[in-house]
């Protein structure tokens, strides 16, 4: 069956308003007659921004994600005794009946840190020496060290972190904020994914839309070169025909979705016309010549490797967030030391340090901290013994999910402060204990989403990021 609404003929295409040619010349007069938003504007549809439930204190967010499961002991949580007791055995009392990853209690000894603490800014918090430049920036910074989660493998605990359940199939957390809120940009995704060298183990399903509109999930981008492969128009089709094309395409999709009621086909229009729209938006993003030498030498971007890369993908969150994109995710993993743990974590510290000191100190500086989340987490910790070695040099650490470190800043966050703490070895939480649930809501609660209230009918419930606990930390903001 012909839809009515596609030109019939030549002369239909070329003069008609409602489509084609003409639909371009009206377009044109309705923006010069500010009855039609400008690029740049906020976005309509799903995407069209949304008020919260209550007063946010933050409005964007860049998630660090230290995928592997970075080591408190060394970063976070300094433990003198564990220190003074290095080559003990973990009394049996504390090792309980937990269960690990791969490691063999009999053949595992305590081993503290190898590069100590420092107090760090007027509230003296205590970070690894090999944290300086985030060090700088402690009164900035509300440390929890006293998280733990139900999953010790990466794929189920990085799912777990992302979307309160363990198994694929739910939203993360960015696109539950994106759902929630909307977006503030025209040209740019609500949601969009840096990753610096290898994706964490869940891939996609850790920034994923779960059974949420496609529009909602993290976007990837790249750091260098085309962000999105494919973005550029092909030789010899201009932006006009390549919206031709794109008007066509829409008007097909919305004739068939009109005959089978499929919500889903709504959701690839919307997607379809993100993606052009994106062509005009996401090269003048990735275009860091704009930034002044002084910006890139604060963040590292000129140096080589990792390094670079991962400076690059904080500068660029910064730019996104500047141009309206609501939640930015980076991934790094590297965390992820059975062995070597020590020179493991010092080279990965010269990769993030910087950038991260760099990242919080220009958003200060932008006016952009008051009301930007930055957070820093991982999906579990390390044991406070090594896997079935003597301490030293190439000792490792396995999977603990009972105590680990995470941290989060700005966006009404009330900084130089720690929550929590663990036993004198870090091995679990003694004090204000926080479950990924409290974490999760916590986030939520900053922008001012009630994480009872946001849900999404699936399947005949109303499901919602938190289903299975948690509750908001008021110490992070009170």
């Amino acid at each position: 069956m012909c839809d009515e609404r596609i030109p019939r003929s030549r002369r239909e295409f070329l003069t008609s308003a409602a489509s084609g040619l003409g639909a371009a010349a009206l377009l044109g007069l309705l923006r010069e007659d500010g009855l039609l938003a400008q690029e740049g504007e906020p976005s309509g549809g799903r995407l069209a921004p949304r008020a919260p439930h209550f007063a946010p204190r933050a409005r964007r967010c860049i998630y660090v994600f230290l995928a592997g499961g970075a080591s408190q002991v060394e970063l976070f949580d300094p433990k003198p005794a564990l220190v003074r007791r290095t080559g003990e055995t973990l009394p049996p009392s504390v090792l309980g009946n937990e269960k690990f990853f791969a490691l063999k209690p009999e053949e595992s000894f305590l081993m503290g840190s190898a590069f100590g603490f420092r107090r760090y800014g007027a509230s003296g918090m205590e970070l690894s020496s090999l944290l300086p430049e985030l060090g700088s920036c402690a009164d900035e910074i509300a440390l929890i060290r006293s998280m733990h989660t139900d999953v010790f493998d990466h794929g189920p605990a990085e799912i777990f972190a992302s979307t309160g359940v363990d198994v694929p199939g739910r939203p993360s957390a960015g696109a539950w904020v994106a759902y929630g809120l909307g977006c503030e940009s025209r040209n740019l995704p609500a949601y969009v994914v840096l990753v610096t060298g290898r994706a964490p183990v869940s891939r996609s399903v850790a920034y994923g839309n779960g059974f949420l509109p496609t529009v909602y999930g993290g976007t990837l981008f790249q750091e260098r070169g085309e962000p999105l492969l494919n973005l550029s128009e092909p030789p010899g089709v201009t932006r006009e025909m390549q919206r031709i094309q794109v008007d066509a395409v829409r008007r097909l999709n919305e004739a068939r979705a009109e005959a089978t009621g499929d919500a889903e086909i709504r959701n690839r229009i919307e997607s379809y016309e993100l993606a052009f729209r994106m062509q005009a938006g996401a090269p003048e993003l990735i275009d860091l010549e704009r930034e002044s030498k002084r910006t890139h030498e604060e963040y590292g971007t000129g140096r080589p490797g990792e390094a670079g890369s991962f400076a690059t993908n904080c500068l660029l969150a910064r730019r996104m967030l500047e141009r309206g994109v609501r939640f930015v995710s980076l991934f790094h993993r590297r965390w992820d030391h059975h062995s070597d743990v020590h020179s493991g974590v010092e080279e990965n510290c010269g990769i993030i340090d910087r950038p991260l000191g760099a990242l919080l100190r220009d958003l200060g500086r932008r006016g952009l901290l008051e009301d930007t989340l930055v957070v820093c987490g991982t999906e579990f910790g390390r044991t406070p013994v090594t896997q079935n070695k003597p301490p030293g040099p190439q000792a490792g650490r396995d999977h603990h999910r009972l105590a680990y470190s995470a941290w989060m800043a700005g966006g009404g966050v009330r900084g130089g402060r720690v929550i929590g703490a663990t036993d004198e070895f870090g091995w679990k939480p003694v004090e204000e204990p926080v479950h990924v649930h409290d974490w999760n809501a916590s986030l939520l609660h900053l922008f001012g989403l009630d994480h009872l209230r946001l849900t999404h009918r699936f399947r005949g419930l109303d499901v919602r990021l938190t289903n299975f606990g948690g509750k908001p930390v008021e110490r992070l903001w009170a």
